[in-house]
């Protein structure tokens, strides 16, 4: 058994409870593209296991993978992650495996990127080439709530209700194949205006049919989502949502309509909202430290449901003040997890805590 903490943990590094699942702090990895399936099959490769593995070992409570399609086409590019076929469930029982191991717990985000699929990995190797990747260098055709194009990216067709039908479908065969796999959590991608995102805004959806037009049309795809993911995905299990609270520009998805959503999300089973922003339309956005935070602090007042923070918190007493004040029950870490695998064990050191149990035996010699 993992010896105890020294003292009593500040609010970053204290237990949380999501359901029935036990986290050993509230620092959540947030969700950040690799685009290193180079077979371009969806299945999640070595480089997975250890970008994962690495950040158990480093302390994070939940780690919450890339966002991983729920379809071949609903891939932001052809070298994501996937969970649709067998091979890919085998990849990922590996990875959790291990990261459980590690006294880390594991979510997967299932996506569908939409009218946002098909682009080329935003990695250094392909530098240079913007927009949707052609179908003869394995692209495909997109699909959105309209033919409307995002800027720079080829027109994606017009989805019909078979095509919303399937979708909805292949989310919930998604969560079925994630608890195949070990994950602990499922987190539904509705954010940086991917398929569900592209759906609640009246920017982009001028559909004119059920799932178009007012509040309550753009909401019905997330909310289908939602019902059939929580039927899928086991009862003691939590489901997470991942939201874009605003649009950044008048006339679009903003707060208030975030608010009408979340009370909905959570009627429906939601146990968590993991609060973004932006994506759908190109904005100006006046990017800074804890720039989101208001946003998230605004949905947990309205709602009894924990809310998780995210958005350049780089540094620990940050992330501990955005407790302290109320703004959010947990905290997510992207780009600074990225530059720092031990970032939580940082974090403990900063805050006053040696807590032997952030680190694997053999690594207890390199302690803080």
């Amino acid at each position: 058994m993992a010896p105890a903490p020294t003292v009593t943990p500040p609010a970053l590094l204290a237990p949380a409870r999501l359901r029935e699942l036990e986290l050993r702090n509230r620092i959540w990895l947030a969700p950040m593209c690799q685009y290193m399936v180079e077979a371009r099959d969806g299945v999640p490769t070595d480089w997975h296991l250890v970008h994962l593995g690495a950040r158990a070992t480093g302390g994070f409570g939940l780690l919450i993978t890339e966002a991983t399609a729920v379809s071949p086409e609903g891939r932001i590019s052809p070298q994501d992650t996937g969970i649709w076929s067998e091979e890919q469930v085998a990849a990922w029982s590996r990875i959790t495996s291990f990261c459980r191991d590690q006294g880390a717990r594991i979510a997967v985000q299932l996506a569908h990127a939409g009218r946002k699929a098909s682009t080329w990995p935003a990695l250094p190797a392909f530098r240079g080439r913007r927009g949707s990747v052609p179908e003869l260098a394995s692209g495909w055709r997109a699909l959105g709530p309209t033919a409307d194009p995002f800027p720079g990216l080829d027109a994606p067709d017009a989805m019909e209700h078979e095509d919303i039908a399937q979708v909805v479908e292949d989310f919930a065969d998604g969560a079925r194949r994630a608890e195949r796999a070990g994950f602990d959590a499922v987190e539904l991608h509705f954010a940086h205006g991917y398929l569900v995102h592209e759906f609640l805004s009246p920017l982009v959806n001028t559909r004119r049919d059920e799932y178009g037009g007012d509040g309550p049309g753009r909401r019905r795809l997330a909310l289908e989502i939602v019902r059939a993911v929580r039927a899928a995905w086991p009862e003691h299990k939590p489901l997470v949502v991942r939201l874009s609270a605003t649009d950044w520009i008048d006339g679009g998805w903003d707060i208030t309509q975030s608010v009408e959503l979340a009370r909905d999300l959570e009627e429906a089973g939601v146990d968590a909202l993991h609060v973004s922003t932006g994506g759908a339309v190109a904005a100006d956005i006046a990017v800074g430290p804890e720039y989101q935070v208001g946003f998230a602090r605004t949905l947990r007042e309205a709602v009894s449901l924990p809310v998780a923070a995210v958005g350049l918190i780089t540094e620990p007493a940050a992330a501990q003040d955005v407790l302290e004040r109320g703004d959010a029950d947990f905290v997510a870490v992207g780009r600074a997890g990225l530059r720092e695998p031990g970032w939580p064990q940082r974090a403990a050191h900063e805050l006053g805590v040696r807590d032997p149990a952030l680190y694997p035996g053999a690594y207890r010699r390199g302690s803080w």
